[in-house]
C-alpha cells in the first residue's frame, strides 16, 4: 500500500488496472488500432478532468495513450 500523503485512495478512483487487458476504442476519427485488446502498462496522472492509461498490443511496436473513456473491460485473456 501507498503510504505517501496525498496518495490516499489513488487505486480506488482507477476503473482499470495494470497487467488488465481493455479494448480500445478510439473517440478521435481518423485514429485507428492495430488491434483491439490492449493491455494496460501504466496508470498515469489525470489530464482535463479523467484519467489517463499507458496501453499496447502485441500487433503493434509502440504504446499509446488512452483515456479512461476510450477503455472498455474485455474478457480476453490475452
Amino acid at each position: 500500500m501507498d503510504r505517501r500523503p496525498g496518495n490516499r485512495g489513488a487505486a480506488a478512483t482507477n476503473k482499470f488496472r495494470v497487467g488488465q487487458m481493455v479494448d480500445f476504442v478510439p473517440s478521435k476519427t481518423g485514429v485507428t488500432p492495430s488491434a483491439r485488446s490492449y493491455k494496460v502498462l501504466t496508470v498515469l496522472p489525470s489530464e482535463g478532468g479523467e484519467r489517463l492509461y499507458r496501453i499496447k498490443t502485441i500487433a503493434e511496436v509502440f504504446e499509446r495513450v488512452a483515456r479512461e473513456s476510450e477503455l472498455r473491460s474485455t474478457n480476453s485473456p490475452v
